[in-house]
């Protein structure tokens, strides 16, 4: 039996998966890199750089996925 989609199931890519896992961890990897090569940050620092990196992430998702995720009828 083959997978099939439904009608109206948007298209899903590899890349699209690598560009969700990658805006998940970054904000992450970011905080913990300043922490390793330049010092220490406070809380709010690390919360401000960690929201203001999910909003450019997400923007950047919506972007792919908005025009690669297409939806069949």
């Amino acid at each position: 039996m083959k997978w099939s989609r439904k009608p109206g199931e948007p298209i899903y890519q590899r890349r699209h998966m690598v560009a969700l896992l990658v805006a998940v961890c970054l904000p992450i990897v970011l905080v913990q890199l300043y922490k390793v090569y330049i010092g220490p940050i406070g809380f709010f620092a690390q919360l401000t750089v960690a929201i203001v990196v999910s909003v450019f992430a997400g923007i950047g998702l919506y972007l792919l996925y908005n025009s690669s995720a297409r939806n069949e009828p």
